[in-house]
């Protein structure tokens, strides 16, 4: 092959769905970015303060499911990316009002959760583990205590995130195996509560719960709409 040849073929570019995710990311973003960062410093504020002056929390029961969960504190650091995979869905936006409605879907399900925490508060069981002093599972056990464990709000914001991020995924036509890697994300996620002793299966299956409800009424709403008119009866 000779060279003019070689000039004169095409050059390829990144993949069209790749090109989509740029474009989203650049849409808005110091809006995302100063919102993104201002809504999880203030997150931490309140529902530390909540933990420690809540009244007497209920221990939650253990369940079979919970037994047969090995303590794993490898799992530390997938528990801990919540706050990178969170963020996902809010670089993603493409416009204002995808942004304001995730946002919105947050805050909504942050205050009834903290709500929950203020007057019916609840703890995990104390686990015998060992979280040596000076390792990063000692520093987590010694911050983030037992409290304000139903529902799991680590929980329900990874079932959140991985319902809007799999609509994003699906409207920029990413390949399967992208998405498929956004649900296994978010699985490991809810796994690891468990696995380093964070959370129990009754408030992991309360923030199951609280995240696919947020999920499903964050859809936009001409896809609410299309999904009525396919319901109806011919």
């Amino acid at each position: 092959m000779t060279r003019s040849s070689l000039r004169e073929l095409p050059l390829r570019g990144p993949p069209p769905w790749l090109r989509a995710l740029g474009r989203r990311c650049l849409a808005l973003w110091p809006l995302k970015l100063v919102g993104n960062t201002v809504a999880t410093i203030g997150f931490f504020p309140l529902y530390f303060w909540i933990m420690k002056n809540a009244g007497q929390p209920w221990t939650l029961p253990l369940t079979a499911i919970d037994r047969l969960v090995a303590f794993w504190p490898a799992l530390l650091p997938v528990y801990l990316s919540l706050w990178a995979y969170i963020a996902l869905p809010v670089f993603l936006a493409k416009d204002r009002r995808e942004f304001l409605g995730f946002a919105l879907s947050c805050a909504v399900m942050t205050f009834i959760s903290l709500a929950v925490f203020w007057f019916v508060p609840t703890a995990i069981p104390n686990f015998t583990i060992d979280a040596t002093p000076g390792t990063s599972l000692h520093f987590l056990k010694s911050v983030d205590a037992a409290g304000n464990a139903f529902p799991s709000l680590h929980v329900s914001f990874s079932v959140l995130a991985c319902v809007v991020l799999a609509r994003q995924l699906r409207d920029v036509a990413a390949p399967m195996w992208l998405r498929a890697f956004n649900i296994a994300w978010a699985a490991a996620i809810v796994y690891s509560t468990m696995a380093v002793r964070q959370h129990v299966l009754v408030d992991v299956l309360g923030g199951l719960a609280l995240g696919i409800a947020f999920g499903l009424a964050s859809r936009p709403r001409h896809v609410v709409a299309a999904a009525a008119v396919q319901a109806k009866p011919a």
